[in-house]
């Protein structure tokens, strides 16, 4: 068996308010307009001036560690630190000398691997040892996380009591693509599909009419995935529905994207549009989510055995 350990994905967020024209420059890979920082700053500022997400996903990593008997190291797409300072680390410690690869975007496992990869080339290319890095597929539709899911809802449900609930749309949601990538055959919205579909079926009685929606589209004129929480709304609001309850499915991690893009601002536009919003909270570090990705070690641990 080689010095192996784990390398857990995620995309990262700035630590700091004054962080953000930074991070929005790795993302856009160019200088932000102002009045888009601006827009970020403000959203960072309505949930408490930072994003969880790093806090959590130390702790995932730490649960992974834990259940595995592996060190997991964390590495950002967006963020610090990189996928090439944390190679670099690896390479100069020359340990691990394996690496198992796990994304925390759980539809889109294949576009943060490709990424260390290209960054695992370019950094061979220049002399460096670098560890063999063996990716884990795309874990959205792990059975233990849709069942974390349904468990997380059919909880919510309760607390809500049949009265609220019997004239509500429940509304899985997931992260939007500009339609060039999925026109491109980007997979993503048919694991997404897949994903919802079992979801639901695992609610089984405690199914209520669905409407999945693409969410937190991004600042560009481009054309993005739908339908968007607006137009789902909207729908909802025509069969008679009195309201909403969010299942952000395509979301393992509470970040900016669930509490501001859900809990600040589609809730003010489903009051703007005459109904309540609920929201399911985001699995973290729930034994479910952590079950899923200790399997996908395990499955890659056997397959090096």
């Amino acid at each position: 068996m080689p010095d192996l350990g784990i390398l857990l994905l995620s995309h990262g967020s700035p630590a700091h308010l004054d962080d953000i024209p930074e991070f929005l420059a790795n993302i856009r890979r160019a200088t932000p307009p102002q009045p888009i920082v601006q827009a970020v700053r403000a959203r960072y500022e309505a949930i408490g001036g930072s994003s969880p997400l790093p806090e959590i996903t130390r702790a995932q990593a730490h649960a992974i560690e834990k259940k595995t008997g592996l060190p997991c190291l964390i590495a950002t797409r967006m963020w610090h630190p990189s996928f090439e300072q944390v190679l670099r680390e690896v390479s100069s410690a020359q340990s691990p000398t394996s690496l198992i690869v796990l994304s925390a975007a759980p539809f889109s496992a294949h576009v943060y691997t490709e990424a260390l990869q290209a960054t695992a080339l370019r950094l061979q290319s220049q002399g460096l040892p670098i560890p063999t890095l063996h990716p884990a597929p795309c874990w959205g539709n792990h059975p233990r996380y849709i069942q974390g899911w349904a468990d997380a809802t059919v909880t919510v449900l309760d607390q809500l009591g049949i009265r609220k609930t019997a004239r509500a749309v429940l509304v899985p949601t997931a992260h939007s693509l500009p339609l060039r990538i999925v026109q491109a055959g980007d997979p993503y919205p048919h694991l997404i599909h897949t994903a919802v579909e079992d979801f639901l079926n695992r609610l089984a009685t405690n199914a209520l009419p669905s409407i999945l929606a693409f969410q937190s589209q991004g600042m560009t004129e481009e054309p993005w995935l739908g339908p968007d929480l607006p137009t789902v709304f909207e729908r909802a609001k025509a069969t008679g529905a009195e309201g909403v309850i969010l299942v952000p499915i395509g979301f393992p991690t509470e970040h900016v994207e669930t509490l501001y893009d859900l809990d600040i601002e589609a809730k003010q536009i489903a009051r703007q549009q005459g109904l309540w919003l609920e929201r399911v909270p985001c699995l973290n570090t729930a034994e479910p989510l952590i079950d899923a990705l200790c399997d996908l070690v395990d499955q890659t641990r056997n397959r090096l055995s």
